[in-house]
């Protein structure tokens, strides 16, 4: 039963039925507005508040469960199998023209003005260019505007059921606007956008599971999966491009117009489209969006051309199982087999260690590739890539090339697992594998090479030691011109040095030489955040400062004694303990101290005696008299920590005026909010 059947067959004037009908517009207008338009107008809690208020409703009335509810998205038992489905309309696949230069255009333009009977004199044809999208075809079925029936092509003829997966894709409308046709089959493709498959990796990586081929693969695998709520884990995206059957719905008289008017229903509709002219015209889209192929958020694999007029189309008919009115026309292909000639480790910016394959040179994705990435020793082990391997490399869009298989019939005798090196091979520090991490990391910030850059711009960013007016074109200049090599040498900066520096005049070099000056004096707390030791952020910074007092008596320390310290935790204490055990790391701080940095110190402060010791606090909306940050800085000096985010493990929340959605989890939470009044009460008994 649809919601229009039931609330024509329901009495009148039931308010639990009104709202639940006002609920489903709402719902479906801002699943809209946030799924295909990418334009939400509510935030997500809001939008979440009223999903439950009609979660609840339908618990009490199950009665007014329809199967176009927000609440049925994800929803039915694990299916034994997917059901076969017979296609009122065929679902054919078009000819392909593999010929990537501006021949393939010309040759299908030619046979279909042969086809029309046109001559030379004749105006040119208008057709309708739109992507090629490598994902998975799917009809939808609509009866009465609702969503009844989703199914892949299978042969053509005959596809499977998988209406339960594709109820889960939050583009596709489970009611369409404005539409009472009896039927309306709408067919386009289920695809992955790349930085979402890309995620969806990241997240396998960090679980140590099996990672996915390619966005394409991954998307045909979810839709055909037994489980909706596996599937509704996986982001899959939706684009409408056809009709199958139709009864009563009046057809547009071109494919363009068609497109437009299932945009107007609700469905989303690639912007990439043009009405084109001719055969230049259609060429003038594939150069077009070949150039821009790499800059889309998803993978295509070519474009289509289709003779625009409905009309010209029927004239046209079919070849075999093929439309002699569309192509596509294919770009160049994104896997490409070649060899594994020697596996090497880079340096992140961030110290990460990452293993890539250096290829012998092939051409894929538009580019010639040498080099690919194996992520982690997890990955390189679990594609089990060796020197000498024959691979299948991927490249897509702006996406590093990576190698996706290994084809283990080819491998050579001998060829050695490969194993990450447990020393950075930049600078020689140790790299360590912390637990539940899938990364290696150099432990060596402020002495590797690899990391020089990252390591100043992080020392003199704002809420560290903060050096005004040195950003990151300054920092590339200094160190990319040999100027810098390590954080000390800023301050051995001279003048002549600094205007020496392209584009540097003297009185921003002047400006420099006196930011470095300043940045001189400190707070304990600031330095150590600005040594880029993993993990420590300013809180963590703050907390250090206090318990220990002295920069000496931190570097000092073992990891047991870094244990006392409020929210440092064994991974915490193993990140500080081995950054201090370094010994250039160690040289580096006493450098930065003889170049005359420095703090003020004082004396132990063991967390245990301060006052709001072991609270968390979250801040939300604007307090009358306190900034964020000083309410911040007073709650740390107390002892407590200042969270981003609710959680139950809060003790307090302080709301100001336009608090938001903090406001609302924690009232959800039960957890206790208090205005700056209250706060300042807190912070007074804690003083006195």
């Amino acid at each position: 039963m649809s919601t229009s059947d039931l609330f024509d067959a329901a009495p009148a004037g039931g308010p639990d039925l009104q709202r639940v009908q006002e609920l489903h517009r709402l719902l479906h207008h801002h699943a809209h507005r946030y799924y295909v338009l990418d334009a939400p107008e509510i935030p997500d809690a809001e939008y979440d508040r009223l999903f439950r208020e009609l979660q609840a409703l339908e618990a009490a009335h199950p009665e007014l469960i329809t199967s176009d509810s927000p609440t049925q998205r994800v929803g039915g038992q694990i299916l034994d199998g997917l059901a076969p489905v017979r296609h009122a309309v065929p679902m054919l696949s078009i000819d392909t023209e593999t010929d990537t230069t501006a021949q393939g255009a010309q040759n299908f333009d030619a046979r279909v003005r042969k086809a029309l009977g046109l001559l030379e004199t004749d105006p040119p044809v208008d057709y309708a260019a739109e992507l090629k999208f490598d994902g998975l075809a799917i009809n939808l079925r609509y009866e009465r505007g609702v969503l009844v029936q989703a199914a892949t092509r299978g042969d053509g003829e005959t596809g499977e059921d998988v209406t339960q997966n594709v109820r889960t894709i939050g583009q596709i409308p489970l009611r369409l606007n404005g539409c009472d046709a009896p039927v309306l089959e709408v067919r386009g493709e289920v695809y992955m956008r790349r930085d979402d498959f890309e995620s969806l990796n990241e997240k396998q990586r960090e679980k140590g599971e099996k990672t996915f081929i390619n966005p394409r693969n991954t998307a045909a695998g979810a839709i055909r999966q037994l489980d909706p709520a596996l599937v509704a884990q996986r982001p899959l995206s939706f684009f409408a491009y056809g009709l199958g059957e139709v009864q009563g719905w009046a057809l547009p008289a071109t494919h363009s117009q068609m497109l437009d008017a299932l945009q107007a229903l609700g469905l989303p509709v690639c912007a990439e489209r043009v009405v084109a002219q001719g055969a230049e015209g259609l060429l003038a889209f594939h150069q077009a969006m070949g150039a821009k192929r790499d800059a889309l958020p998803f993978d295509i694999d070519g474009v289509v051309y289709k003779v625009n007029a409905l009309a010209l189309q029927q004239q046209l008919g079919f070849k075999t199982r093929e439309p002699r009115w569309a192509v596509a026309h294919k770009y160049p292909a994104q896997e490409m087999l070649t060899t594994v000639q020697a596996i090497e480790v880079q340096v992140g910016r961030t110290g990460k260690l990452t293993p890539v394959a250096k290829l012998a040179p092939v051409f894929v994705g538009g580019v010639t590739v040498t080099n690919a990435t194996l992520h982690n020793e997890d990955e390189a082990r679990r594609k089990d890539v060796r020197v000498g391997d024959t691979v299948i490399v991927r490249r897509a869009g702006d996406v590093i090339p990576e190698v996706v298989s290994v084809l283990l019939e080819k491998r050579q005798p001998g060829a050695e697992v490969f194993t990450m090196p447990r020393i950075c091979p930049v600078c020689g520090s140790a790299a360590v594998r912390e637990e539940d991490e899938a990364d290696y990391r150099c432990t060596g910030g402020l002495f590797c090479s690899a990391q020089r850059k990252q390591a100043i711009l992080h020392f003199a960013q704002r809420r560290a030691v903060e050096v005004e007016g040195l950003g990151e074109k300054l920092v590339d200049q200094l160190v990319d011109g040999g100027v810098v090599k390590t954080l000390p040498d800023l301050y051995r900066l001279g003048l002549v040095a600094l205007a020496s520096l392209e584009r540097m005049a003297d009185k921003s070099a002047q400006n420099i030489v006196d930011a470095l000056e300043k940045s001189k004096q400190t707070t304990l707390p600031r330095f150590i955040f600005g040594l880029g030791i993993r993990h420590v952020g300013e809180a963590t910074a703050k907390a250090l400062a206090r318990h220990f007092g002295q920069l000496d008596a931190i570097m000092d320390a073992s990891e047991e004694a870094l244990l006392q310290v409020p929210d440092v935790g064994p991974v915490v204490a193993q990140s500080i303990h081995t950054f201090f055990q370094q010994a250039h790391n160690r040289e580096v701080v006493e450098q930065l101290r003889a170049c005359g940095v420095h703090w003020e110190e004082g004396e132990p402060s063991p967390a245990a005696q301060l006052p709001l010791a072991g609270k968390t606090f979250v801040l939300t909306g604007t307090l009358p008299t306190l900034s964020r940050e000083q309410a911040k800085e007073m709650l740390e000096a107390a002892g407590a920590k200042v969270a981003g985010s609710v959680s139950k493990k809060t003790d307090y929340v302080v709301a100001g005026e336009e608090a938001g959605s903090k406001l609302d989890k924690a009232r959800d939470l039960g957890v206790t909010v208090i205005d700056e009044a209250g706060l300042q009460a807190l912070l007074g008994g804690a003083v006195g």
